[in-house]
Order: C-alpha cells, then sequence, then structure tokens
C-alpha cells in the first residue's frame, strides 16, 4: 500500500478561517460509542458552540442531536462536513457534497488523505483540509 500526501490542504490561517466562519458541522461516521475518535471529536465541538449533525447508519439520535443517514437527507445548510470515513470513501462523499451546493469546507480526519476527491471537492469551491483533527487544530488555533 502506497502513502498518499496530500497536495490540496489548508493551512493554519486558512483553518482558522474556517473555525471562525463555520456554525453547522455534519460528522459523517459520528459513532454512538464514546470510546471512538468521531463521538469524542464531535463532542469537543459540540462544546465549543458548533451545531453538530450525526451521519451514520443506524442510531436516531447521538450527543442529543437527530441522526441522519446521509448529507442529502439534511433539510437545512450544512458549513462543513468532517469526516471519519475511510478515504476511499472521499468520491462519493465530494459528489454527495457538490450536489447539496451548499457545503463550504470539505474535511478529511487525520490519517485520510484522497486528493483525487480533495481536488474535485475544492474545484467546486470548497474550502479543503485533509490529514488533520478538527479536535487538535481547534484546540490549538482557537
Amino acid at each position: 500500500m502506497e502513502c498518499e500526501m496530500p497536495t490540496v490542504n489548508s493551512n493554519p490561517e486558512e483553518m482558522r478561517e474556517i473555525f471562525n466562519s463555520v456554525k453547522t458541522i455534519a460528522i459523517l461516521g459520528l459513532s454512538p460509542d464514546e470510546t471512538k475518535a468521531s463521538h469524542r471529536v464531535a463532542k469537543y465541538l459540540k462544546n465549543a458552540g458548533y451545531k453538530i449533525v450525526p451521519i451514520y447508519p443506524k442510531e436516531e439520535e447521538i450527543l442529543g442531536e437527530k441522526v441522519y443517514r446521509s448529507l442529502a437527507e439534511i433539510p437545512f445548510k450544512v458549513d462543513m462536513i468532517d469526516i471519519f470515513r475511510k478515504a476511499d470513501a472521499f468520491d462519493a462523499i465530494a459528489d454527495a457534497a457538490i450536489a447539496r451546493g451548499d457545503i463550504d469546507v470539505f474535511w478529511g480526519q487525520l490519517g485520510l488523505i484522497n486528493n483525487k476527491a480533495a481536488q474535485k471537492a475544492k474545484d467546486a469551491g470548497m474550502k479543503v483540509v485533509q490529514n488533520h483533527c478538527t479536535k487538535i487544530e481547534h484546540a490549538a488555533l482557537m
């Protein structure tokens, strides 16, 4: 397996701007399991004042928020997607984000890189972050 380095990515100043501008964050792969990174990150972001929108294949509620099965099901604007899915799922996620037309930020969590999907999202006008944890970056920058 070849490790991919991000060729499409935001710098710390752009990340700070992202955190200052977004209000609603859809968390793709938000687990109800409190020991999972996705749960801890979402809880941190919610406590930091962001509206969290869980996307998960089951459960009705996570962290007190209604769970949706896909981006397409969310009936309101989403500013950012925070992705806790395997990098090979990014292509379909980018397509779904582009189809919505209202997502400003495409964020792939720490260890997740898919430059093809990232470039697609960037070409559609989204800011892109790959291989960075929203919790770590928020705590460091804000």
